[in-house]
């Protein structure tokens, strides 16, 4: 056929199996040939349902297809092997940098289709075959291609590994069992494979059923924050009603003031030009009077004079002035008095209820309280990175260390002026706000109050809550050097426990939780309060005594 000039592809008629030419072919119904030893050894490997299928099309057939030759074929075949052709395997079958590659292969190498553990070997199609077909061959284990073939060759002996030592847990050859293993709990891999495969059987199941339970957590938590949305929405959009409402009656309060004084001003204005209107026409009267007598006065003739003197009408009633009375300037300085009044009791009204607003916001917790921790170490996992704001430390105060250590002068720092600073007590506040949970650490030499506090704090001794401690809006822990003593909102609380020179403090913030530790080679706790915080905490310093105090934030 090939001297009458049809040029053969070898590929179509290769075995889809072996990749070779077809050797005993065998066609299926849907048209795809096999060697006959190629489909006859897949399907003996296959399970025993008795339900057989092309390895190409996928297609199944019942009963097991008996031999069915194509004669075209099998004569095209062996025309190909006259002129000397060979199906020559694809690209896709040479074995690349990835792939296990065919160690019987010369020249370039064709892809692995499997891995002999017996022989320590890996094959392509072609070479697989007597694995197939010679009979001690065919109890061989073969797996799929592997690299880690040498991994089963024992290193002291260059056997293969065929037992499992469970005293020493390794893979071991027959010799080390005469050896070194030897009078050792040792069984075949086989059997250790088959109890460590259902030790894995049990851990998936495990694995699966937490898998399971942690998707209806997943899904619980899920239903939780879309409920959470749900509720902090409608709250937000109540609020922000009853908000509004509010500010439309303060607006018509603010009207309703400002209508009633100026109309109270334009009634009491018109009062005032009526009685002014009347003066100055008096006024023009008299002034006209006035000039009239001024004339008869300079009249020379003493008979003109006695003639003219009776026809002056006599004055008419002077306007009552007793009604006008000197005020201050400020005529409805009560007024502004009142709305001043108001504004006070409702700033009051404000703060408390503000107060009672914020602790229920802060008291929404969907779930369970995580427990404190018990050693340093898990304190330690909720350190924080705090530093020490400038801004806000006293003139006797030098930061130093990247604003971590703060030590009390004699002379005032070059601090330039802020509304945040501490003006009375040597004070200082952190940068950073403390939300959360936190633990930090202060290293103190001398007489330091360690303490937590609002930003709102005061400032100055002018206020009657100055100092850390004696107002609503701080916690402090003075340490001295042989007491120390807790202070909340002027409430002092004597503390007992050992003396150290690091005191750490732990913040839960949301659940109300703030404690105080002494820390040496043991932590001891020194005082714990349980509270609700309505807003951001700072870390606190307050330095005590003469110059040269240090405290440094750890």
């Amino acid at each position: 056929m090939a001297q009458k000039g049809v040029q053969l592809d070898g590929d179509i008629f290769s075995c889809l199996i072996c990749q070779h030419l077809l050797k005993d072919q065998m066609t299926f119904p849907c048209g795809h040939s096999y060697c006959m030893s190629c489909i006859e050894t897949h399907w003996d490997g296959e399970d025993e349902d008795e339900i057989y299928s092309c390895t190409q099309c996928r297609q199944t057939f019942t009963p097991r297809p008996v031999q069915d030759e194509n004669t075209m074929i099998a004569d095209l075949v062996e025309e190909l092997k006259k002129t000397g052709l060979q199906a020559a395997p694809a690209d896709h079958c040479y074995a690349g940098p990835e792939d296990v590659a065919c160690d019987v292969c010369t020249g370039r190498k064709l892809k692995a289709c499997r891995s002999c553990l017996q022989c320590l070997a890996s094959y392509c199609e072609k070479h697989l075959q007597p694995h197939y077909e010679v009979a001690p061959l065919k109890k061989h284990k073969l797996v799929e291609p592997s690299k880690k073939l040498q991994d089963n060759v024992c290193s002291r002996h260059d056997e293969v590994m065929k037992m499992f030592c469970r005293t020493d847990q390794q893979s071991v050859c027959d010799y080390c069992l005469m050896g070194d293993h030897k009078g050792h709990d040792t069984v075949t891999a086989a059997e250790e494979r088959s109890e460590r495969q259902r030790e894995l059987g049990v851990s998936r199941q495990n694995i699966q059923q937490r898998v399971q339970d942690r998707e209806k957590d997943v899904k619980l938590l899920q239903q939780q924050v879309e409920a959470i949305s749900r509720s902090a929405d409608e709250a937000v959009e109540d609020s922000e009603k009853i908000f509004t409402q509010l500010i439309r009656l303060m607006e018509k309060r603010r009207s309703d003031v400002k209508q009633q004084v100026r109309s109270q001003q334009e009634a009491e204005v018109s009062r005032v030009r009526e009685l002014q209107e009347k003066l100055e026409q008096e006024i023009t009267e008299l002034k006209r009077r006035d000039a009239d007598l001024e004339e008869l006065s300079l009249t020379e003739d003493h008979h003109q004079f006695l003639h003219n003197y009776p026809s002056l009408s006599p004055l008419s009633e002077s306007t009552d002035s007793s009604s006008i009375k000197i005020r201050p300037l400020r005529y409805f300085e009560a007024v502004t008095a009142a709305v001043s009044e108001v504004r006070g009791k409702l700033q009051d009204v404000l703060r408390e209820t503000w107060r009672k607003i914020s602790q229920t916001v802060t008291e929404v917790d969907v779930l369970l309280p995580q427990p404190e921790p018990k050693t340093r170490a898990e304190f330690l996992q909720y350190s924080c990175d705090i530093t020490l704001d400038p801004n806000t430390a006293h003139t006797q105060l030098l930061l130093s260390d990247g604003d971590r250590k703060a030590t009390l002068m004699s002379e005032e720092q070059p601090y330039s002026s802020h509304p945040d600073r501490f003006t009375d007590y040597n004070q200082v506040l952190s940068r950073e706000s403390l939300t959360g949970r936190c633990y930090w650490e202060v290293e103190r030499r001398g007489e330091v109050h360690v303490a937590v506090a609002y930003k709102d704090v005061s400032r100055s001794q002018s206020c009657l809550d100055w100092g850390f401690g004696y107002n609503d809006k701080s916690w402090t822990l003075q340490c001295f050097n042989n007491s120390y003593h807790f202070w909340y909102d002027s409430v002092h609380t004597h503390v007992s426990g050992p003396r150290s020179s690091r005191v750490g403090v732990y913040l839960d913030h949301r659940a109300g939780i703030l404690s105080f530790y002494s820390i040496s080679e043991t932590m001891t706790l020194l005082h714990r309060v349980q509270t609700t915080f309505t807003q951001p905490l700072y870390a606190a310093l307050q330095l005590y005594g003469a110059p040269g105090v240090t405290a440094e934030l750890c």
